[in-house]
């Protein structure tokens, strides 16, 4: 393992436990890297401040361990894992007959930066984001299977679209371990088909299961139109709840077939259901005011700071066209799930919509992500999902 040297005071974040390290902090290394190779960190004097995975970009090094002593090795990836599955347990989202879909890992969460894993039933779907944790995808796939306790027997890996495309790995994606049967998997009671092969992230939206619950709480006797929908998990917990009507709305014909199969698996043959595979803006642009519940769910507006701008211009303007549309009492869940947006951001966002709109607005509940996407307290940046629950008079 090749030491990587800090240049003197750049060790100071390390001391804090952040998990990041920039090319910039970086004074020299001692022998040729490879992106994905372990890597022992010392500050300017030598002393060991931990090991992590290189890669090539500003975050340079991703922190694996801290201090001396800790092999990264077959036996710490079981015991990480482990400590992940044990979370889980306590949060009451494994061993569930009416619940199997929960994330096992996120990433600097659980202390495992550069890797996500979903459970769907008995399948783990895991992606890797950093080439550091693709080179090592077999030695954790066994250590998952194991620290599941037998909840766990099959492991897809679904990484094609989220490692750095400059490493040119050329990814496949494929089951590691064992081939599941079937697609159907149960979140508080009600069913989804999981598209892990060809759908986005790992086939699911899991980050939204309790925003979903707090909904079906409103549906009852509204009108619902849920936007950006992709498999139709809001609109499946409103049907659920009672709502008169749900239209579900996506540019995309795939994510539409979805929602409406899964809409078909919960409440076969239910008229108050449509789908329209539509542009969102198009859409709200042309509806009238049908609809006195909304869901606002759009892709991350802002992938990076870069962005930024452009992206609260974006939610300011979709706000404003559900402020306007949506009947008098009506509610209007509301979110971002851009990780470069901060929760003043967005909520700013929302309030300049709302000023533009004319309408009087209050909030009702303010949204984050589940416990199971867990936040590290050492590195702030992992709190991505933010969300408004408004009544509009």
């Amino acid at each position: 393992m090749n030491n990587i040297i800090l240049r003197r005071g750049k060790e100071e974040s390390l001391k804090r436990f952040h998990p990041w390290i920039f090319s910039g902090a970086i004074l020299r290394a001692d022998g040729p890297l490879q992106e994905g190779d372990l890597v022992l960190v010392r500050d300017s004097e030598g002393r060991e401040m931990g090991i992590g995975h290189y890669q090539i970009g500003s975050i340079a090094v991703r922190m694996l361990t801290f201090g001396e002593g800790t092999a990264v090795d077959d036996a710490f990836w079981h015991a990480r894992l482990s400590e992940a599955y044990r979370l889980r347990e306590a949060l009451h989202l494994s061993g569930r007959a009416d619940n199997n879909i929960y994330r096992l890992v996120h990433g600097e969460g659980d202390r495992l930066p550069g890797l996500v894993v979903d459970v769907y039933g008995r399948t783990a779907v895991m992606q890797a984001h950093s080439v550091g944790m693709h080179c090592q995808r077999h030695d954790i796939a066994r250590a998952l299977v194991a620290a599941s306790q037998g909840q766990v027997d099959s492991v897809y890996y679904k990484s094609e679209t989220t490692l750095p495309f400059k490493a040119q790995l050329q990814q496949e994606n494929g089951f590691l371990i064992g081939q599941a049967e079937g697609n159907v998997a149960v979140e508080n009671g009600l069913k989804f088909h999981i598209d892990w092969l060809r759908g986005q992230k790992t086939g699911f939206f899991v980050d939204q299961r309790e925003n979903r619950s707090l909904l079906e709480h409103y549906a009852r006797g509204r009108r619902v139109l849920n936007m950006f929908c992709y498999t139709g998990g809001f609109s499946v917990y409103a049907l659920r709840g009672g709502a008169e009507v749900v239209h579900s709305v996506d540019s995309s014909a795939k994510a539409i077939d979805l929602t409406r199969a899964n809409a078909e698996l919960n409440f076969p043959g239910d008229a108050r259901h449509e789908a329209f595979a539509e542009d969102a803006f198009k859409f709200l642009d042309q509806a009238g005011d049908h609809y006195d519940l909304i869901v606002l769910d759009p892709p991350a507006f802002a992938k990076h700071k870069d962005a930024l701008r452009h992206a609260l211009k974006g939610y300011t303007r979709l706000n404003a066209q559900a402020f306007r549309k949506i009947r008098p009492g009506g509610i209007l869940f509301t979110f971002s799930c851009s990780q470069a947006v901060n929760k003043d951001q967005f909520r700013l966002a929302v309030f300049t919509a709302a000023a533009q709109s004319g309408r009087h607005v209050r909030i009702l509940h303010q949204l984050h992500q589940p416990a199971d996407h867990p936040i590290n307290i050492y590195h702030p940046e992992g709190e991505y999902l933010k969300g408004l629950v408004l009544e509009v008079e």
